[in-house]
């Protein structure tokens, strides 16, 4: 997720077609791909918090040092901006450090240096309403962050829905639940991710049957053609299946920036909203030729063509598109936006855990996930989306690492060692779709792949505090490392 933004072989296999004067292959086995492409940074992270006694955040102080590799180029501007992002911390102050190390260039996965960040504030926030003696989950509701705030970085918030999925987490089944039974904990924590907007082209054409074709630029990973068609068709007032939506190279579309876990649906969607408007005065100008009009007395409506001038006419978008095949021109749009970064989403996680306290193996019990789709255009992918970030962040917490010996030599290059949550390691996570629209989309959409990665590690943490008492500061949290602990308090 993140992980193919970055080319290898390919350049290395053009440089050797050129300089040999012949077609040349290039491949990788996993151990290459392991130690030759970029990982998440490692990271260290410092965090002070101060309240005051009646649980009012004023202050914070943040120390981040993230790994970078061999190059510059580390998340440490993100993980900046988003340490603090949860919260309304009058008085905050944030230093990042991009640290080159003797290893490969880190990369960007999923929410890029943000689960981290999570990882430290949450943990540290815990701490504070345990020496206060305050719940948590009333503690984040008085200091969530909300329409108004200034972050730390200087931006302004829009309209945001921090408090709702907060709010969301307290009214659901799982929170109302009781969890008895030794060596087990339940856990909280939230995270943010900024939405990067960037660049996005299409192209839509009306066919003579009525159905359109879309053109675009970004790579489907998570059901996008299907989410931007369904934008099409809403803006066109047509079913969305009679949309047909095709990814194309950069020949055949205009620019388009990187497909990201959160940029797409918002970016590329508003370009087929724009390329739709357009269509629609098309569309408008066509039929007021076709009836002989002001194109001014010609309106479009829910999918129909209209006129009242007298007499009164009025036809579906097919029915057009089929008068128009031997009366007009193509009927062809391309729209292109320069998105802005404003779609700002939360999420909030709850988790169940039990815990071995003679192999410090980590089990979830239960998992509930709520975030903030501002709409949530196809519920189902975003539902998947909410679900496969939980899925990689309880990889993240429990098990998944990059393990270096004394020489600089990567031990644990391929699956048999790096270890990734299976189906048997994970319980049914359980979503809850908010909606809070983002104010600069006209469908109110906001990015939804990349915030549910963000709390997962911060949450399992605090449920194995609160199911044995030991307070993990370093991930992942696997067996030896929490085993290790818990026998200095036995």
């Amino acid at each position: 997720f993140g992980g193919k933004i970055s080319v290898y072989e390919q350049p290395v296999a053009a440089l050797l077609s050129k300089k040999s004067g012949r077609p040349v292959k290039v491949t990788m086995g996993r151990g290459d791909v392991f130690e030759g492409t970029g990982p998440t940074p490692g990271s260290y992270i410092r965090v002070k918090l101060g309240a005051t006694k009646d649980g009012k955040l004023i202050a914070g102080e943040a120390y981040l040092a993230y790994e970078a590799g061999a190059f510059p180029g580390s998340p440490i501007n993100p993980g900046c901006m988003c340490i603090f992002a949860c919260y309304d911390i009058a008085n905050a102050k944030v230093e990042g450090y991009d640290v080159c190390v003797n290893k490969p260039r880190t990369n960007a996965y999923r929410a890029p240096g943000s689960t981290n960040a999570a990882f430290a504030v949450e943990s540290v926030l815990e701490e504070v309403c345990q020496q206060l003696g305050v719940c948590s989950t009333k503690f984040r509701l008085k200091n969530a962050a909300k329409q108004g705030m200034r972050r730390v970085d200087g931006y302004v918030y829009p309209r945001i829905g921090m408090i709702e999925t907060l709010t969301a987490i307290q009214n659901s089944d799982h929170y109302q639940s009781k969890l008895d039974g030794p060596n087990r904990g339940r856990g909280i924590a939230c995270g943010f991710w900024f939405n990067a907007g960037l660049k996005s082209s299409v192209t839509v054409t009306v066919n003579n049957d009525g159905r359109v074709s879309l053109i675009e630029g970004s790579t489907d990973i998570g059901g996008t053609r299907t989410s931007i068609a369904m934008q099409l068709a809403e803006t066109l007032g047509i079913g969305a299946d009679d949309v047909i939506p095709s990814v194309v190279d950069t020949d055949s579309v205009g620019y388009t920036d990187v497909t990201g876990g959160s940029r797409v649906t918002l970016a590329t969607g508003l370009a087929a909203h724009e390329a739709g408007l357009k269509i629609r005065d098309l569309m408008r100008q066509a039929a007021a030729d076709l009836w002989e009009v002001d194109p001014a007395a010609v309106k479009y409506e829910d999918g129909y063509i209209f006129c009242q001038n007298g007499q009164s006419k009025r036809l579906s978008f097919k029915q057009l598109a089929d008068e128009l095949q031997h009366e007009s021109a193509p009927i062809t749009a391309s729209a292109s936006v320069d998105a802005p970064a404003s779609s700002n989403a939360f999420g909030c996680h709850l988790v169940d855990v039990e815990v071995d306290p003679d192999t410090g193996k980590v089990s979830i019990l239960r998992y509930t996930v709520a975030q903030d789709a501002g709409t949530a255009i196809h519920p189902a992918y975003v539902e998947g989306q909410m679900q496969g970030g939980v899925a990689q962040g309880i990889g993240w917490a429990l098990n998944e690492e990059y393990w270096y010996d004394a020489s600089g030599t990567m031990r644990n290059a391929g699956y048999l060692d790096y270890r990734i949550p299976t189906a048997l390691d994970l319980p049914n996570i359980e979503t809850i779709i908010v909606e809070v629209p983002n104010p600069d989309h006209p469908y109110g959409v906001r990015g939804v792949g990349e915030v549910p990665i963000c709390p997962p590690p911060a949450a399992i943490a605090s449920a194995i505090h609160n199911a044995t008492g030991v307070r993990m500061t370093q991930l992942p949290m696997s067996p030896p490392r929490l085993l290790h602990e818990l026998l200095k308090v036995k």
